[in-house]
């Protein structure tokens, strides 16, 4: 068998990426001659290293963009890292129909140690790590390359806020959150409260869940947080800003203008 056919194989079964050491599992041929296919293969656009080691297959359909949506590759991606890892933050998003002005990185959390961000042509994926992995608020979801994991909305939207001075600040957010608070149910929030660690990222998040006006039961995270003890945090962290007085059950310091164009 020879990488050509090895690929078309890999298609006809919906599969649109592998590693290196699956195809020398497959194929006995020299490093040097598989090399040389895959270099070719390359330079016809039909293959994409990705990452070394890792290639996805460009089918025609995909051709024009010269781009493999991530839900197709993600999962074989971080299998063949050894990885757990879910779709996060504005990529999540999307998947939950919250779009507003998503950009064209793509983000995905997993566990430590740190990945390297991979910009190689059409593709700008950006990895975040997690210090405790998540028990529960990851769905599966299927492409037509098979399952794939992304976080759930109340996951999404905590992701958002805690990491907000990393993916362009509170506002920028705003209104995906407030898309995303409409898909959160009252078991999602539960789910997340079991093990989420960052308790000032749930103070904030319940902050903004109740000026956006949801329907969400916002008592089951208020419960839970004067259940022990929660102190007074900035919206929006700042290194050398410590929070003032707050007038919210909250206790959020409100120290910047939110602004929306939703």
């Amino acid at each position: 068998m020879r990488a050509r056919e090895f690929i078309k194989q890999l298609q006809s079964n919906e599969s649109y990426s592998f590693s290196l050491d699956e195809m020398r599992d497959r194929i006995k041929s020299s490093k040097v001659s598989l090399k040389f296919e895959l270099v070719r293969l390359t330079e016809k656009k039909e293959i994409v290293n990705l990452r070394r080691g890792f290639y996805l297959i460009i089918p025609p359909r995909y051709s024009k963009q010269a781009q493999l949506p991530i839900q197709l590759f993600i999962d074989k991606l971080c299998g063949s890292l050894n990885r757990n890892y879910y779709l996060g933050f504005y990529t999540a998003a999307k998947f939950h129909g919250a779009s507003h002005q998503q950009a064209q990185r793509e983000y995905v959390m997993v566990e430590k140690p740190k990945l390297d961000d991979i910009t190689k042509g059409e593709y700008d994926i950006r990895f975040f790590t997690s210090s405790t992995w998540p028990s529960k608020n990851i769905i599966e979801k299927k492409s037509e390359a098979g399952l794939f994991k992304i976080s759930s909305p109340a996951l999404t939207a905590a992701d958002l806020i805690h990491h907000q001075t990393k993916l362009g600040g509170i506002n920028r957010m705003l209104a995906i959150i407030e898309e995303l608070s409409e898909e959160i149910t009252d078991s999602d929030l539960k789910d997340l409260l079991t093990w989420y660690p960052h308790k000032s990222t749930l103070q904030r998040l319940g902050f903004l869940l109740e000026k956006i006006q949801v329907n969400i039961d916002l008592g089951i995270l208020y419960e839970y947080l004067i259940s022990g003890y929660y102190f007074p945090t900035l919206l929006s962290p700042k290194a050398n800003q410590n929070p003032s007085a707050v007038n919210n059950k909250w206790k959020v310091d409100v120290n910047i203008k939110l602004e929306t164009d939703l």
